[in-house]
């Protein structure tokens, strides 16, 4: 990977809609070329996929929370289970103090207390700390 597509995965972080030829006016480049890029991007496996971002306004009434998840040693059978919960949105390994950061929603405070019920269950799971997010400034 090259600046040019550093560039490129950029642009498409903004907005992953812009049309092709936009994006190679914006990087002095002929379609194909851009049109290639991207190919190779995602034959590559550097772009997975493309997703819609909402403002938190879109969904009001989601409770969104980060958890911080201390492993049992070794257990790999963590991460699998975190990834496959369906209120884990997205899943960060870090250092320090938490072996992971779990990104979590859910419809109500109701449905919220189920599901920290539910991770703090799972097998390997060594302790939690939970932070539910109040207002978000950027996002």
């Amino acid at each position: 990977m090259d600046d040019i597509d550093r560039e490129l995965l950029g642009l498409l972080r903004e907005d992953a809609r812009t049309p092709v030829i936009a994006l190679a006016k914006k990087l002095r480049l002929a379609r194909t070329t851009v049109q290639n890029r991207i190919a190779k991007l995602e034959k590559d496996g550097m772009i997975v996929g493309y997703t819609v971002r909402l403002k938190p306004v879109a969904e009001p009434a989601r409770v969104r929370a980060v958890m911080s998840v201390a492993v049992d040693g070794k257990n790999t059978e963590v991460l699998a289970k975190l990834r496959g919960h369906p209120n884990v949105v997205g899943l960060h390994s870090t250092n320090g103090r938490w072996d992971l950061i779990a990104d979590l929603q859910a419809d109500s405070l109701e449905a919220f207390d189920a599901v920290l019920r539910s991770i703090r269950l799972i097998d390997g799971i060594a302790t939690t700390e939970t932070s539910i997010l109040l207002s978000t400034f950027k996002a």
